[in-house]
Parts: C-alpha cells; sequence; structure tokens
C-alpha cells in the first residue's frame, strides 16, 4: 500500500515515516531494544517495573469476573466519570459535571490525539514547550497545525517569559502544556501558568494541559491551570491513571473540559478507539478514590528514587537537574567527554550496563543541538534496580 504525497510528506516532517516509506523506528524502540539485546538495565523508558495498589488490581479482575467485558458507554463508565468528578473537587476545588463535562480515553495520548484533530483547524498554530513529549510534534503534523515552540533550557527548564508571550500570536489556536513536565521534571511558576492564561484570552486560544504526572511532585505542589481565575472555559485538561497507580499498560486517561468542548472532542473519539477497558475503568474509579496518604506516599517514595538515582549520576561525573516532579531526571553527558547524547546513549550499555535517552529525540530537528549532549533517566524503577544502576554508572566516573 502506498501513501499520498501530502501525508507522507506530513508525516516524514512529522518523523513519522522514514525517507523509503516504512514506519520510521524511535529512538525509545532503538534503546529498549538495546535494554533486552544486551541485558542492561532499562532506565531509557517511562514505565514502573512493579505492580500498583492491589485495590485497583483486586477491583480490575473482579469487574472481569463480574462479566463487565463488553463495550462501555462512548464517555465512559459513569463509575468512573463520577469519580473523576470527585478527585478534581477533592484535590482542587473544581465542580464538575460527570456527564457533560468529562471524557474517559484510551490513556492521555489519545485525549491528546482526539482534542487535537477536534480543535485544530489546517494551518493553525500550536504553541509547546521544548523539549517536548514526542506524540506532540506528530499529532499536531497530522492535525495540519504547525508547530511553535519556546525553549526550556538548563538547569530549571523554566520559560522566559517574553519568549513565550512572542510564540502566542492571534494564530495561535492552541497553547498546549505539560506539566509537570516530560522530559524535564520541571513544575512551571505561577508566573508562567498566570501568563499563558493572560495570553490566551488576548489571543483567544484554547489551553491543553497535560497533566499525567499530577500526583508525582516533590515540594512543589500540582496546580491545574483550569483553577485559576478566567481558564476553565478555555481549558481542556488531561490525565490518566497509568502513571498514579503503576499500570501504564491499562491506557485509561480521561479529560475535562466546557461542556461544548468535551462534545466537540467526543465526535473525533468515537472514531479513534470508540472505547476501551471496560473492565480497568471502575478499578481506576477504585484508585482515584483511595485516602491522601496513598497519594502523598507515592510521591515520597518517588522522591526517594529520584534522590537515589541523582547522587548515584553525580558521583558518576554528570552534571544534572533535578527534577520537581514526573519519572525522569536530565543528566549532561558532557562532563564524561560525550558531546552528543545519541551516542552516549548507544554506547552506555557497554559502558555500565545501563540505557537512557537522549534529550534530543524530545527536539524539532532545528534545536536538537540545542541540546545535544543532554540525556534523560527514569527513577521510576525498584529500589533494587536504581541501587544497581548506580553501581554501574559508577564505572564511568573519572579516575
Amino acid at each position: 500500500m502506498t501513501v499520498s504525497g501530502a501525508w507522507r510528506r506530513t508525516a516524514r516532517g512529522a518523523g513519522l515515516l522514514a525517507d523509503d516509506g516504512s514506519v520510521a523506528a524511535s529512538i525509545f524502540a532503538e534503546m529498549s531494544a538495546l535494554a533486552v539485546r544486551t541485558g542492561a538495565l532499562n532506565l531509557g523508558q517511562g514505565f514502573p517495573d512493579e505492580d500498583g495498589p492491589p485495590e485497583v488490581l483486586e477491583a480490575a479482575q473482579r469487574a472481569i469476573r463480574d462479566g463487565m467485558n463488553q463495550y462501555p458507554p462512548g464517555r465512559g463508565l459513569p463509575v468512573l466519570r463520577d469519580a473523576i468528578a470527585r478527585h478534581q473537587k477533592r484535590f482542587y476545588g473544581l465542580d464538575l459535571d460527570a456527564d457533560r463535562q468529562i471524557l474517559v480515553t484510551a490513556g492521555a495520548t489519545e485525549a491528546l490525539a482526539a482534542t487535537i484533530l477536534a480543535l485544530l483547524e489546517p494551518g493553525d498554530e500550536v504553541v509547546t514547550f521544548e523539549p517536548f513529549y514526542d506524540a506532540y510534534g506528530g499529532l499536531i503534523a497530522l492535525g495540519g497545525g504547525i508547530h511553535r515552540t519556546v525553549p526550556l533550557r538548563a538547569p530549571h527548564f523554566q520559560p522566559d517569559l517574553d519568549e513565550l508571550r512572542a510564540a502566542v500570536t492571534d494564530k495561535t489556536r492552541l497553547i498546549l502544556i505539560n506539566d509537570p513536565h516530560n522530559p524535564t521534571g520541571a513544575v512551571f511558576s505561577a508566573e508562567t501558568r498566570a501568563l499563558i492564561v493572560e495570553l490566551a484570552h488576548r489571543h483567544d486560544a484554547l489551553i491543553v494541559t497535560d497533566e499525567v504526572y499530577e500526583h508525582l511532585t516533590f515540594g512543589a505542589a500540582h496546580v491545574p491551570i483550569s483553577t485559576l481565575p478566567g481558564a476553565w472555559e478555555r481549558t481542556i485538561t488531561i490525565s490518566s491513571g497509568g502513571k498514579t497507580f503503576s499500570t501504564t499498560g491499562w491506557k485509561v486517561g480521561w479529560l475535562s473540559a466546557p461542556a461544548h468542548l468535551v462534545t466537540a472532542i467526543l465526535a473525533v473519539k468515537q472514531f479513534l478507539t470508540y472505547v476501551n477497558g471496560a473492565p480497568f475503568q471502575p478499578a481506576m474509579a477504585v484508585g482515584l478514590d483511595l485516602p491522601d496518604s496513598y497519594f502523598t506516599g507515592i510521591a515520597d517514595v518517588l522522591r526517594s528514587k529520584r534522590d537515589t538515582l541523582a547522587e548515584g549520576l553525580i558521583r558518576a561525573g554528570f552534571t544534572i537537574s533535578v527534577p520537581q516532579g514526573s519519572y525522569f531526571i536530565v543528566a549532561d553527558a558532557r562532563p564524561l567527554g560525550y558531546a552528543h547524547g545519541a551516542d552516549f546513549c548507544r554506547a552506555l550499555p557497554g559502558l555500565a550496563g545501563v540505557v537512557a535517552v537522549p534529550i534530543s529525540a524530545f527536539c524539532s530537528p532545528a534545536h536538537r543541538h540545542e541540546y545535544a549532549s543532554l540525556v534523560r533517566f527514569a527513577y521510576c524503577k525498584t529500589t533494587d534496580v536504581l541501587t544497581q544502576a548506580t553501581r554501574n554508572l559508577a564505572a564511568l566516573a573519572p579516575a
């Protein structure tokens, strides 16, 4: 089967197709395959290597046994939508109509895809920070949009507010924000959040927030943009249970927004997955209703894991940026003599039995050189794995 010329050009520009028309292999697939081939510890891909809370797992098993194995409603099972509404009220003071303002999706990625495809017209501009989660560039291109970026620079990875002002114009349709941020681990400042709302009003743009790491912050409370004055009516808030409950393979996500925006997004979503994860939806509802101690506990455990890996990276000779949230820590390989993170990551399994991914994989071709020596390590692994990884990495330390 051939791909049409116009779509081929778009897909190539987004990095979805190789020059020969085949699906382009991602650096994540390459690094994970390298980990399998070499037996190296995989700190490249951001998935936990231990299961989530027993209550959640048992709820899914119970739902399967009880016969909840057919199509759920298009908007998601009421039990989960009600739990999402309770969660947003409990943690952020937001009052949501579970029947009209919430949509369950096949993970946060489908929520992003359906939102972008529903709300973007060809030629519209989308502003994101850079580096950016790799799906953003591909989805914007598939929607016919023009991707504009605002750089986040080490070590703190906070945007320059003047550069943000310059990027958002009357051509901007969507301002897409990932907070806490993948891959840098940054949590954005109150000034940044307020300016995003101000710019959205000034230029009549919509705000899309990717908040999948909302409960995984360390000393910096997560504040959804939709809670800011004047933000709710133009914000689509996206999250999922995969990161919070260590169930990334279940692919259960959700979004909340004013009813007319949810309806527009549902019109696209129904032709993507239609529905998904029937027995996992009531299990996610159980997770969202867990006590506060669960949510503070997972952040505390992850903070300890972050610190373990951070100390090991410093001892190995890296310069690091200490993240305020997410699963990831950014390290600079230049002190170890590597100017190119991709080359370093390909060599790392042989050098230390560890796999990471280069930050350049999260950047547009025009800006990859600015992040060339930076690499991302994931610390969402067992303490034993992280301890062994730090021992391995010690072999890199200058004599």
